[in-house]
């Protein structure tokens, strides 16, 4: 097995165990500590579990109002998995893969829920005494916000600086790549 084939294996199996930790937290939220009924648990001064239906998607934006509204935010995000996927595909760098991985793991939890409830489960709820620097989220944001930072960082931060042409500096009448001067030069 290649190289690049063990990497993208290893990206489908991350994607694979974000979706499964998602669902299973969900599954908790729903089933055992049944946070629907309750809606709030305290756990730390910093930390609840307060339930949230998001009927948007990130922050809030494009609230499915209509059931039209609902399909239409599944295909949307459906159609950013897909290119997610493909992307994942096609890329070669280990840590590019991982953090696609972790964006592909946590759509596909929260299309799952809006597909299920017309809605996502939101419920990890971080905040300091009453100032909440997040909105409510879940494992799935998480994994999607993370994977955004890491591609984010890394095509900020690990660019790659394109190669200069050699001609440029070795003649001084070559202009741009591949344009000498010296040859074209009209003759009257």
């Amino acid at each position: 097995m290649s190289t690049l084939s063990r990497q993208r294996l290893i990206g489908f199996a991350i994607a694979a165990v974000v979706l499964a930790l998602d669902l299973w937290i969900k599954w908790l939220m729903v089933g055992p500590l049944q946070l629907r009924q309750v809606g709030h648990i305290e756990l730390l001064p910093f930390f609840d579990l307060t339930w949230t239906q998001n009927f948007g998607v990130s922050l809030g934006m494009l609230q499915a109002t209509s059931m039209e509204m609902r399909w239409a935010l599944v295909a949307l995000t459906s159609a950013i998995a897909l290119v997610v996927l493909v992307w994942m595909l096609r890329e070669k760098a280990m840590a590019d893969i991982a953090a696609l991985a972790l964006v592909l793991g946590g759509a596909l939890g929260n299309i799952r829920d809006r597909t299920l409830y017309g809605y996502v489960i939101d419920y990890a709820d971080f905040h300091i005494g009453e100032v909440r620097p997040f909105m409510i989220f879940n494992i799935a944001d998480a994994a999607i916000t993370i994977g955004v930072v890491i591609i984010l960082a890394r095509a900020i931060f690990l660019r790659e600086k394109p190669a200069e042409d050699r001609n440029d500096g070795d003649n001084p009448e070559s202009g741009p790549a591949g344009d000498n001067r010296a040859d074209t030069a009209e003759t009257n």
